[in-house]
């Protein structure tokens, strides 16, 4: 009985995921055939470690690699390893019939969370990027995440992917700006010298917090659409008149509300 997740979730109910990224297809067949092939030893936990260790060691990297450029080579195997153990912990758990929506929900996010934490501090050390730049892809970041949150609880949606991007495909792209800094770390734009990280990190904050606005907004009106706004409250009945006039008015009145 300990084993069986429909007790251990208490008739917790799992908000609907949405991915739609460009490579969710391919990922999805990628981890149906690894579950099976996991050594039974491994579980959904030691994944979920792995990821968090690798973004760790990613951050770690990414602060040497201001001295020695070619740790970003590394910081991509790095990469790797977290996309293999953030996806597929969930996988293999439901693979085996182990899963626990409530648990792997918050350990996995709470994760990630502390894991850009690492990444963004380690390239603001690195003076690859800007510490400013840095900190605000972490607040935009955090932003957008919050919205998901959110609105997992709240709409029973939850958002894995925006668009044709999702993690995967994050980190599909952090691997090329990698190679692209390795060997041009600066880039020309307007007659100056910018910081390649910079350049792209100040764009991606700029994305990450038009996605939170926009999300934000259409989470709000769900809402709305699904328990209305808040009514005005009505005078109290001594303040009340027959008048037809005074009702006309009144009513007027409340209409502009």
């Amino acid at each position: 009985m300990a084993n069986d997740p429909s007790t251990r979730s208490n008739g917790f109910r799992e908000a609907q995921r949405h991915l739609a990224g460009l490579t969710a297809r391919a990922e999805k067949r990628a981890l149906l055939w690894l579950a099976p092939r996991t050594p039974g030893w491994v579980t959904s936990d030691h994944l979920t470690l792995l990821g968090f260790l690798a973004m760790v060691a990613c951050g770690v990297l990414y602060a040497l690699a201001g001295r020695h450029p070619w740790l970003l080579l590394l910081v991509n195997v790095g990469l790797v390893l977290n996309w293999l153990g953030d996806s597929l912990d969930g996988t293999l758990a439901r693979y085996r019939g182990v899963e626990r929506p409530r648990f792997g929900f918050y350990v996995d996010h709470l994760v990630d969370a502390f894991g850009v934490l690492f990444v963004l501090g380690g390239l603001a050390l690195s003076a690859l990027m800007s510490p400013l730049v840095a900190a605000g892809f972490l607040i935009a970041y955090y932003l957008l995440a919050i919205e998901s949150y959110l609105a997992t609880y709240a709409i029973g949606r939850f958002k894995i992917s925006w668009g044709a991007v999702g993690g995967t495909e994050l980190r599909i792209v952090l691997a090329l700006v990698n190679g692209l800094v390795l060997y041009r770390p600066r880039l020309s734009l307007g007659g100056s010298s910018w910081l390649a990280f910079d350049v792209l990190g100040v764009g991606a904050t700029a994305a990450l917090g038009v996605l939170a606005v926009v999300a934000g907004i259409r989470g709000t009106r769900a809402l709305a659409r699904a328990e209305g706004w808040a009514p005005p409250l009505p005078p109290p009945a001594s303040q009340r008149t027959t008048s037809r006039h005074d009702g006309r008015c009144e009513g007027e009145a409340l209409s502009l509300v």
